[in-house]
């Protein structure tokens, strides 16, 4: 099923808040092939973006097996500390056809408990066409 392409604009309800604690950088760090770090990489916001992402394709009826992850961005008002609550609230910014295979464009703006921006995650994904 092609992704309609009236959802460009579209926000979604915000994830639930995710807690940023020293297990959860330290797990994310070994996950990526890190160790112990005293600072929280710079990808780990991915963790409430890929829950909006999987809130999305929920809401839409998307199977997560046909989505392929083109590009990943983010662009930061300040680093992600623990300590920090996120919450992400994705937006679909573009959706266009080529070849049989939509290609969706999100925009996730990733907040603290305060509701100040700390960065914003761009994604590009490819849902690829065929039978569903």
């Amino acid at each position: 099923m092609p992704i309609d392409a009236s959802l460009v604009g579209r926000a979604f309800p915000p994830t639930s808040p995710v807690p940023v604690t020293t297990e959860a950088v330290t797990a994310f760090a070994t996950a990526i092939g890190g160790g112990a770090t005293a600072s929280v990489p710079p990808t780990f916001p991915i963790v409430v973006t890929f829950a909006a992402l999987q809130d999305f394709l929920a809401a839409e009826q998307v199977e997560l097996s046909r989505i392929v992850h083109g590009d990943q961005r983010f662009r930061y008002e300040r680093p992600v500390v623990v300590g920090d609550e996120l919450t992400a609230t994705l937006t679909v910014t573009g959706v266009r056809s080529i070849g049989g295979n939509d290609i969706i464009s999100t925009s996730s703006e990733i907040t603290d408990a305060s509701g100040a921006v700390v960065c914003t995650a761009t994604a590009t994904l490819v849902h690829r066409g065929g039978a569903s």
